[in-house]
């Protein structure tokens, strides 16, 4: 699911006011195969134990794995005390220069022969848009932050606004 707030764009005093948030998980339908294996896996060690030792896979692997999909599905992608927030990491809105967004279809390219091996990426491929913003901190090696978002759109509003300031 997706929650996120809108942004808020004065003309008055060039005051911008940006807020966007976003929690990227996996949909429904990215559950049911690796919940199966995790019920498999734990099927094949309760094989032949009686007792505890049959129910217990079952409470261990099962929780586990769908707590790693969760994990490893989950990315929050926010606006907030004049930073871009993608994961764990973060950088000013100051720092940031030309931002582009790709569709599900033209998202192909970005991610195939025309992606720099030095950006940063967070991708989730059951999400269709993508944004990329470029980065104007000579001190940083990466060119470009490349990532995932249902709203495209609205978050290049927000960081267009924030560096139109």
């Amino acid at each position: 699911m997706s929650e996120s707030a809108g942004a808020v764009v004065k003309n008055e005093g060039e005051s911008v006011s940006g807020v966007f948030r976003e929690r990227l998980s996996v949909p429904w339908w990215g559950w049911p195969l690796p919940l199966l294996a995790g019920v498999l896996l734990a099927a094949e060690i309760h094989m032949g134990f009686p007792g505890v030792r049959s129910w217990l896979p079952y409470v261990v692997v099962v929780p586990l794995v769908a707590l790693l999909v969760w994990r490893m599905g989950a990315l929050r992608v926010e606006v907030r005390d004049g930073e871009l927030h993608v994961g764990d990491a973060h950088v000013p809105l100051e720092l940031l220069g030309e931002v582009e967004t790709f569709t599900a279809k033209t998202k192909r390219k970005a991610m195939g022969p025309h992606l720099d091996p030095a950006a940063f990426v967070a991708h989730r491929g059951w999400i269709g848009p993508m944004l990329r913003v470029r980065l104007e901190d000579p001190q940083d090696p990466t060119p470009y932050w490349q990532f995932s978002t249902r709203d495209a759109e609205r978050l290049a509003e927000v960081l267009r606004a924030a560096r139109a300031r």
